[in-house]
């Protein structure tokens, strides 16, 4: 007989939506668990950015010290290719410091602070090396997981609520019954490492290279570049076939400043493709299931905003839904309140994702960049204060949300602060 347990609110993927999520029900005084399918964080994440409206949130639940100790490097300036090179369309630094800058941050150090932020509150319980096998049910109401563990034990746990944190390829998305509406996308992006040195002239932020209809994006990491290659979709087995010999002659083709070290790509296995996907449900619950961040809407890797989206869905949940479930009365309605809320920021922010793919990746990757609307670059090259617009949009974004009173704390660490 399968060991049932049981819980106020079970947030199933541990990734930052869902940790966040746990952290600040915890703080309410809510009884949440979170199932993690690994055993631990430390993994290769794709996605290692942390915006300035995250920060900002760190610092409202008395992070902020702690993660600035954590190895980071900072991408302050955003640039699009242009014929002849590339042009400056946005400045993070900018804006309002000291959140004037977006952190690359290994995942796992993130995840790792909100674990220990999170295992001191005594209403908090994180479950590694747990996967969520399918959905539990009375009638038509969500009541819970089946659950695997490492060693192939199986069990329940029934709740008031379960949140699907799960991601893209979201399984509790799928037995639920939602299907999300997907919009085209033209690319999609190989994922890898190069070293960098510290030479004059090497990019300290966010910046591509373009070379007829190849395109590279370049980021920061400190001590080594994570750099992404955009290929037309559907072509990854292809392209892989050509082998890496061929990749490494186009990268340094791409990109001359780097010709020195592309042996470190020892095999194409070093090249991780993702398969990039833009969709939204138009309804992110059903009684006693409520789906956030990819699970509810995957963004596209334009902008790196993916990371910072999740998290705010997190933190309008626990904002709408720490109550009803300390009343232990959560109610559909409760639950429509958090897509209400955040609707308006995810298709402000998927609409211009739609517009950088077909503004900008696809006619580069079709070798027609002339194509990308000048007005901006212009504009932001003669006034370069207005480089502060879309600077604004990618780092702090439409509608940014701020911890509630309850799961704030004091930090040390917000010099420069007004």
């Amino acid at each position: 007989m399968a060991n049932t347990e049981r819980t106020t609110c079970l947030v199933v993927g541990g990734g930052p939506a869902g940790m966040v999520l746990g952290l600040l029900l915890a703080r309410a005084g809510v009884e949440v668990t979170v199932l993690e399918k690994h055993g631990d964080f430390l993994r290769d994440f794709r996605g290692d950015t942390v915006h300035a409206s995250t920060i900002r949130l760190l610092d409202e639940l008395g992070l902020g010290a702690e993660f600035r100790k954590l190895p980071q490097s900072r991408l302050e300036t955003v640039a699009v290719p242009v014929d002849g090179g590339v042009a400056t369309l946005g400045d993070v630094s900018r804006l309002r410091p000291p959140y004037n800058y977006i952190a690359t941050v290994p995942q796992w150090d993130f995840l790792d602070l909100l674990a220990d932020a999170a295992k001191p509150e005594p209403t908090f319980t994180l479950r590694m090396n747990t996967e969520a096998t399918g959905l539990l049910r009375d009638g038509e109401r969500v009541t819970g997981v089946r659950y695997r563990t490492a060693d192939g034990a199986e069990g329940e746990i029934r709740a008031e609520l379960t949140v699907a944190c799960d991601g893209r390829g979201s399984l509790l998305r799928q037995q639920g019954g939602f299907v999300p509406k997907e919009y085209p996308v033209p690319f999609d992006v190989w994922w890898f490492r190069l070293p960098r040195y510290e030479q004059g002239g090497e990019v300290s932020g966010l910046s591509p290279r373009i070379k007829g209809n190849e395109l590279l994006l370049l980021i920061n990491r400190g001590d080594y570049f994570q750099v992404a290659y955009f290929l037309p979709k559907g072509t990854d087995r292809a392209l892989r076939a050509k082998g890496v010999r061929w990749f490494r002659e186009t990268v340094a083709a791409i990109a001359p400043e780097l010709a020195d070290r592309v042996d470190s790509i020892e095999s194409m296995d070093d090249v991780k493709m993702l398969d990039v996907r833009l969709n939204r449900l138009r309804r992110w619950h059903s009684d006693g299931l409520l789906l956030i961040g990819d699970a509810a809407h995957a963004m596209s890797p334009a902008g790196g905003v993916g990371i910072n989206l999740a998290v705010q869905d997190a933190v309008a949940a626990a904002t709408l839904l720490a109550e009803p479930l300390r009343r232990h009365r959560v109610r559909p309605v409760d639950l429509a309140k958090v897509r209400r809320r955040r609707w308006f920021p995810m298709v402000v922010t998927q609409g211009l994702q739609r517009v950088i793919h077909r503004a900008l990746i696809g006619p580069a990757l079709a070798g027609e960049l002339g194509r990308f609307p000048k007005a901006p670059v212009l504009l932001t090259q003669r006034f370069p204060f207005l480089r502060a617009v879309p600077a604004y949009i990618v780092a702090i974004g439409p509608r940014p949300e701020h911890a509630p009173d309850f799961a704030r704390r004091p930090t040390s660490a917000v010099a420069g602060r007004s």
